[in-house]
């Protein structure tokens, strides 16, 4: 029974094999020489799924890490290195150079000159400090071919106390001036040495001041600053002017407008006027206002601003109202290397006896004193540096000016004045417009060596005058300063003058002679050279216009020869 199973299950088999057989030989009839290829999977991101960076763990109970220790087995190590002891590098130290508070000056030269100056300076206390100054230049004069004395001397003195708090800082002084001169300019042609010996040509002038500053911390007033000086002569003649400065910030909507107020107040009188017995007096008074906003942006700097000035003619009971323009701008082009400036300014100048006197000490007790009325002075230019030790300055102006006082040599007179003789000058206003041109280089090695070398062109356009009244057309200086050693120091100075122009009247009963004069450029060399001989004492030796050419910087007034002065300088302390 059981092997009769078998046989059926075993034939039932081989039966199923045959049909599978069969089934795959009848599918390779049907597609004949067809190849399936089956790609390989490929993965896209949309596949995949992120780790969370804590993921959630079903396990029923989470594990505790385990708390490891490390130890270290560290053992001495025998070492024979010994390092070497640091020594500090030796530095050359300059020898400390000792300052004094104090010095004196004397000298003698040539044509009777003296030369003495004395500085002090005391220390009251650590905000405290006085200073006192006296000095005297005098020439017993001698040119040649002058009919009269040529002499002159200028000696002054000042004092000044300065206290310098936390809050505020201010310092008062004073001082007097005396000087004297000689009309010594006659025409040499016209008068003989009789006429000249029956002259009094000196003319001295007296100047006494009064000054006063004060400077605040943190304050919307910066500083005020005044004036009070009395000038005259032994002409009878007298002049008294004040002026007055403050200076400030006002905040306006979160801006700072610097602001300046000056007051000015100048009166004066001359016994007579050039040809007759008729005083001359003037008086005026001048209130100005220069309001200035600047503006800071990346490298260009903007000040704008007004002046506005009110001038009050109180010897003609007249007033008048003047607005200048007061506008300035730096722009780095090149750093420190090219910097463009430029700006357009104006503003009313007073003019006084006091200033004439120091232009030309030679003018005559009989001016007529006015204001100029400075109507604009445009610039343009560029300055920079051409190295750590040059730097330069390049520049044009244009500049118009009405009532202009130019000085002019006075006429020949008839009268008894002992300034009448062509020897004396006088002034005369017009309006001049003023075009000029000048270039500076500056050169500064180490401190021990300095150079500075300037040139100016100027071309004048008068209205009512023939020309711009002994104005020049060209002025070029140098100046060099050499620390040769530690003991010798040595200095020059190079001065070139062009041709000026200047009026001369012949007399005559009948008509004047009125002629041009050419009054020729001149070359001027001045040097100094000295020696330290301790920190105390220095000798030093000086030679002034050493081409040696009596050049006429006035008319008819030529100057001293070569002139050669020795002295020395002590300092010290009180």
């Amino acid at each position: 029974m059981f092997n009769k199973k078998q046989q059926i299950l075993s034939i039932a088999l081989s039966l199923m094999v045959s049909l599978a057989f069969a089934q795959e030989r009848e599918q390779d009839t049907l597609r004949p020489g067809v190849i399936d290829v089956v790609k390989p999977y490929t993965p896209t991101i949309s596949d995949a799924f992120k780790v969370k960076e804590a993921p959630v763990l079903d396990d029923d109970e989470t594990l505790t890490k385990k708390k490891i220790e490390y130890n270290i087995f560290s053992f001495p190590v025998a070492s024979t290195f010994t390092p070497a002891k640091g020594k500090a590098a030796v530095v050359d130290k300059a020898k400390r150079v000792k300052l004094f508070n104090n010095y004196a000056t004397l000298g003698v030269g040539s044509y009777t000159t003296v030369l003495g100056e004395v500085y002090l300076n005391h220390e009251l206390s650590r905000d405290e400090n006085i200073s006192a100054y006296v000095g005297h230049h005098s020439s017993g004069g001698g040119i040649d071919d002058v009919l009269l004395d040529d002499n002159f001397m200028d000696s002054k003195m000042t004092l000044n106390y300065a206290n310098k708090g936390r809050d505020l800082s201010w310092n008062v002084g004073g001082g007097f001036q005396f000087q004297n001169y000689n009309w010594y300019g006659i025409q040499q042609g016209l008068y003989t040495q009789s006429t000249a010996d029956s002259l009094d040509v000196s003319h001295n002038f007296t100047t006494a001041h009064i000054t006063g500053d004060i400077r605040f911390e943190e304050s919307y007033v910066d500083d005020i600053s005044v004036l009070f000086r009395r000038f005259g002569d032994n002409q009878g003649s007298g002049e008294n002017r004040v002026t007055a400065k403050i200076g400030g910030v006002i905040p306006v909507a979160d801006e700072a407008i610097s602001t300046v107020v000056n007051f000015d107040y100048l009166s004066g009188s001359f016994e007579r006027n050039y040809y007759t017995n008729t005083a001359i007096d003037y008086s005026n008074f001048q209130v100005g206002f220069t309001p200035t906003y600047q503006l800071k942006q990346d490298d260009l700097t903007l000040d704008i601003g007004i002046t506005a000035t009110l001038l009050n003619n109180t010897e003609a009971s007249e007033s008048k109202f003047y607005i200048y323009p007061n506008i300035e701008a730096t722009y780095r082009v090149v750093d420190e290397i090219v910097i463009a400036f430029g700006g357009i300014k104006g503003g009313l100048i007073q003019n006084s006896y006091h200033d004439y006197a120091n232009l030309n000490p030679f003018v005559s007790p009989t001016l007529f004193i006015a204001p100029t009325d400075k109507q604009y002075d445009a610039f343009l230019g560029v300055k920079g540096k051409i190295s750590n030790t040059m730097s330069y300055t390049v520049s044009g102006n244009y500049k118009a000016e009405k009532n202009k006082g130019l000085i002019i040599n006075n006429d020949i007179t008839a009268t008894e004045e002992d300034y009448t003789y062509g020897n004396s000058f006088g002034v005369v206003y017009d309006n001049v417009n003023t075009f000029s041109f000048s270039g500076g280089l500056n050169v500064d090695l180490n401190r021990n060596f300095t150079l500075g070398v300037k040139g100016e062109y100027f071309a004048y356009n008068t209205d009512a005058e023939a020309e711009a009244w002994n104005l020049p057309g060209i002025k070029v200086a140098v100046l060099t300063d050499y620390q040769i050693t530690d003991q010798w120091f040595a200095g020059a100075n190079l001065f070139f003058v062009g041709e000026r122009k200047d009026l001369y009247t012949a007399p005559n009963l009948i008509t004047p002679l009125t002629t041009v004069v050419d009054l020729d450029s001149y070359f001027d060399i001045n040097a100094n050279v000295g020696y330290h001989i301790n920190d105390r004492l220095s000798v030093f030796a000086k030679g002034n216009n050493l081409v040696g050419e009596t050049y006429q910087k006035w008319q008819n007034t030529p100057v001293q020869g070569i002139q050669v002065l020795a002295g020395a300088t002590y300092k010290f302390d009180l």
